[in-house]
């Protein structure tokens, strides 16, 4: 994750975030369609709601989970004769270390301030609480069983509607 202007970022940082968040993806499906055709694997990319719509603010971390999201198309057409199944999940805010890591790094003086900002974006109002990894493992798991079986190169929304608009 990158917080700040475009016009501030150096290109090693540009660099880290593409090379983790788009190129090892890539790299790591390459090595692996051959074991996946055999088996008539699934791949599930982890983007986010990042890659569905702009962040102010996060305009390199938008575009590699961007790029996934459409590498995810790309693959899902290539790959589709060989049997394997490609998707992306687009969680939205999700109650990781992550999440504490840009409270203290962003959040200034008020970390828990800067978590209720993100979580003020969100539909539910007062209600609103961050994705737990659990949630958004279950989707997976889902994903890769057969009666989902149809859905392949898409990009699914685990956000509770925040990417749907403002």
């Amino acid at each position: 994750w990158l917080e700040g202007p475009a016009s501030g970022v150096e290109e090693d940082q540009w660099d880290l975030v593409l090379d983790v968040n788009l190129k090892g993806a890539f790299f790591l499906i390459s090595a692996a369609v051959p074991h996946l055709a055999a088996a008539q694997g699934v791949i599930v990319n982890i983007a986010s709601d990042a890659g569905l719509v702009g962040n102010n603010g996060a305009a390199v971390y938008c575009a590699s989970k961007g790029g996934l999201v459409l590498l995810t198309k790309a693959l899902a057409l290539e790959l589709a004769p060989q049997g394997i199944r490609v998707n992306a999940v687009c969680p939205g805010d999700t109650a990781t270390p992550m999440i504490e890591y840009q409270a203290r790094t962003y959040g200034g003086d008020d970390p828990d301030g800067y978590k209720r900002r993100l979580l003020g974006h969100y539909p539910q109002g007062g209600k609103a609480r961050f994705i737990q990894v659990e949630e958004i493992a279950s989707f997976i798991h889902y994903l890769c069983q057969p009666g989902s079986a149809p859905i392949t190169g898409a990009a699914l929304s685990i956000d509770f509607g925040v990417s749907a608009g403002y």
